[in-house]
């Protein structure tokens, strides 16, 4: 088949969008962490940038697409450096490196992601090689399972696209189970923060919450609309519904505190419009605009109370990836069992539409399976880097802030000295004692 320019724009302009939605990430989480974190919770999102763009071109992209193994990974060698995947060759009427392009950018902020369950208190050394050895081991092969149909960028493709026939169209289980599950697992591996459950930990910047989700909603037009890989009805589609379903979920997330709490906050309408993104990404095919509403209230509340349970169960997720994206991705992946319209593209009924059960179990057991896998695998990354270069910070060095301790700065040198100093003191073999210009307390931040 021969390229289509416009859909080939539309690919490309699609991962741009996606790419400026890490830095968008970063401002999300930085402004919800204590003003000592906020260097460090950035650098988080963008070391992603560096070290998963290099693995994907190595080797990530042909593990995720080469060649199937029995469903289950793709060949890593097939296409190593991307080899044979230049010049003419086209998957469906785009060349084949627009679609590396694409989902290179899924696999940057998948990683990245999970960096909000252990914010304040992980080794940024040991962050960095967690972002490579999880992308290889955990991320590479899900993509396989969920995103590489038999025929088009694999001559074998994953098992539960294929064999199972999950309707994810753009990631809900690939990207937000994945990454909910394995930031739970993290947390717990961690531990928690110091003064958690005891000492308030608000965020310290809200205005940088609010633009960082304004900047999310933005690209996240392209993460799911441009998952159509043309400029198409299905890509339309897509675009009205995750529309419909975000402002929706914003919506239910300002009843829940409105009711819960007394008031609607600035925090719960940024987080209600990604818990909404989060649940329509694997959806925005297979519903109409109404089911899509439908779905994004549900969400919006859903995830509201979810974010909670981190308190009654005892553990740390520091930003709510929990409560956000592991539920937000259950509620949309299995409500497409129940919400799904053959008047959509993805051409499926739902439970409620008289399909019967026939999609709910399949959404569910391909929901479980990256659930139980990215959790598992990531308990065992997490304890090997704990166990052999560290993970968790000096408690010492949580305290006084990661920021000074992992990257010698600080987000807020408003006298012009105090980092420049401080930073300069480090590099002489300076003590680490709390230096004179840094203030007593800093404000308190941290969770949606």
């Amino acid at each position: 088949m021969d390229i289509n320019t416009g859909d080939t724009a539309w690919v490309l302009a699609s991962a741009a969008l996606v790419l400026f939605m890490t830095p968008g990430l970063a401002l999300f989480y930085g402004g919800m962490v204590r003003s000592k974190s906020v260097l460090n919770m950035m650098m988080m999102s963008f070391i992603a940038l560096g070290t998963v763009s290099v693995a994907w071109v190595l080797w990530g992209y042909s593990e995720a697409f080469g060649d199937s193994w029995h469903g289950i990974v793709g060949n890593p060698f097939q296409h190593f450096g991307l080899d044979g995947l230049l010049g003419d060759r086209v998957f469906g009427t785009i060349p084949a490196a627009a679609f590396v392009a694409f989902q290179s950018v899924f696999a940057i902020i998948a990683v990245a992601l999970v960096s909000g369950a252990i914010a304040d208190r992980a080794k940024f050394t040991a962050w960095t090689v967690f972002t490579v050895v999880w992308a290889t081991v955990v991320y590479f092969p899900v993509a396989h399972w969920v995103f590489a149909f038999d025929g088009f960028a694999a001559q074998r493709g994953g098992w539960i696209a294929n064999q199972l026939k999950v309707i994810d169209f753009a990631g809900g289980t690939a990207i937000h189970i994945n990454a909910g599950a394995a930031g739970l697992a993290l947390a717990l591996v961690l531990g928690k923060r110091v003064g958690f459950g005891r000492e308030p930990m608000r965020p310290h910047n809200l205005t940088l919450v609010m633009i960082g989700a304004g900047i999310l909603w933005f690209g996240w037009f392209g993460f799911n609309a441009g998952s159509a890989l043309g400029a198409n009805g299905t890509a339309a589609v897509a675009w009205v519904n995750t529309l419909a379903a975000t402002g929706a979920a914003m919506l239910g997330w300002l009843l829940v505190e409105r009711r819960r709490d007394g008031h609607p906050t600035s925090l719960g309408a940024a987080s209600g419009v990604v818990a909404g993104l989060v649940a329509i990404t694997p959806a925005c095919s297979a519903l109409t605009p109404v089911g899509s509403v439908l779905l994004g209230l549900v969400a919006g509340a859903v995830c509201a109370y979810a974010v909670s349970l981190k308190f009654r169960l005892g553990f740390d997720d520091s930003l709510d990836v929990v409560g956000v994206h592991l539920v937000g991705g259950l509620v949309g992946t299995l409500g497409i069992g129940f919400l799904a319209s053959k008047s959509a593209p993805a051409g499926v009924d739902g439970l409620f539409y008289g399909g019967g059960l026939d999609q709910l179990w399949r959404q569910a057991v391909g929901a479980l399976a990256v659930l139980v896998f990215s959790f598992v695998v990531t308990t065992v990354i997490g304890l090997v880097i704990q166990r052999t270069m560290g993970f968790r910070v000096e408690t010492d060095h949580e305290v006084a802030g990661i920021d000074l301790r992992e990257h010698a700065e600080t987000g807020y040198d408003i006298s012009g000295v105090t980092g420049g100093r401080f930073a300069a003191g480090l590099t002489a073999g300076h003590s680490g004692a709390a230096h004179p210009d840094q203030p007593a307390k800093t404000p308190e931040g941290a969770s949606a």
